[in-house]
């Protein structure tokens, strides 16, 4: 794939792909160590110029829970290295990932803690024609904060993306298996599980516009009476690149949910920073700025 050929899509995605690792979601007994939703509106795909970047996300809503609301707030961070390696003819990509999450549990104080940090490697394909396919192995290690999942977990993920036209077009499906011994009944319950995380946006000079699913389901767990959770949700995204540093901001609203007891809405933000990059590949028509912009 002509790297110039992409486009403004290709070249506001291809930094973006960086944001693609947070680390643990909120609160859990059950469900996904990996937050649902977490890497919408970017192009997992893709390949990343080479360098080191900066991203931080955070994600606040409330669940509608009889007979009141749950709110959660989820802060991440992620160090992405887009190494000057190729692997099999895959680019390789390093991440380092880390969280803060808080929950605010009905008639109690608010409950705070570090999430489980997460280590992954990514393989990124140009497979030309605009189209980029990425495969993900990560490893989240145990949490000791009592709201997060604490059991240790593999994550795989694979993401398929194009990004021609000023497009994004992106399916990011995640797998997680956690390891171990299973805990006893009564005490907690880590069902393996599947997200799938959909874009659909354009760019617009330096706007990017566009809509945003996705869903998650708990895996059969082999235990008796367990209620294996699952959603779907929907939404809209706007992202501004200011040349540096780029933002995104998107909201989700579930319109399907089984056994989590009510239906989240919830307001992402994103910043994505290049601490670092190779100054071949940083050409203002090759990464953050448009085409259009170097006329």
């Amino acid at each position: 794939m002509d790297r110039v050929g992409r486009g403004s899509a290709a070249a506001l995605g291809a930094v973006l792909a960086a944001a693609c690792l947070v680390a643990a979601a909120g609160p859990a007994r059950a469900g996904s160590a990996a937050q649902p939703g977490q890497s919408l509106g970017l192009p997992v795909g893709a390949q990343i110029p080479h360098g080191l970047y900066w991203v931080t996300t955070t994600n606040f809503g409330v669940r509608a829970t009889a007979p009141g609301v749950t709110p959660l707030n989820v802060n991440a961070t992620t160090l992405a290295w887009a190494t000057p390696w190729d692997i099999a003819g895959g680019r390789l990509q390093l991440f380092l990932a880390g969280s803060y999450s808080a929950v605010g549990l009905q008639d109690r104080d608010w409950q705070s803690g570090l999430g489980q940090p997460l280590v992954a490697a990514q393989l990124a394909w140009d497979l030309g024609g605009d189209v980029g396919f990425s495969y993900l192995l990560g490893g989240y290690f145990p949490g000791r904060t009592g709201i997060v999942t604490q059991a240790p977990s593999l994550t795989h993920r694979f993401a398929l993306s194009y990004v021609g036209n000023d497009w994004n077009l992106t399916g990011h499906l995640f797998y997680g298996h956690f390891l171990g011994d299973r805990p006893p009944p009564g005490v907690a319950t880590y069902p393996d599980y599947m997200n799938l995380d959909l874009t659909a946006t354009r760019n617009f000079g330096k706007w990017q516009i566009g809509a945003v699913a996705f869903g998650s389901t708990d895996l059969p767990t082999g235990v008796a009476g367990y209620r294996a959770q699952g959603q779907v949700a929907v939404g809209g995204l706007v992202g501004y690149n200011f040349g540096p540093v780029n933002l995104q901001a998107y909201v989700t609203r579930d319109v399907i949910d089984r056994n989590y007891g009510g239906r989240d809405t919830r307001a992402w933000l994103r910043a994505i920073v290049p601490l670092y990059q190779d100054k071949r590949e940083a050409a203002p028509d090759r990464t953050l700025l448009t085409r259009e912009q170097t006329r």
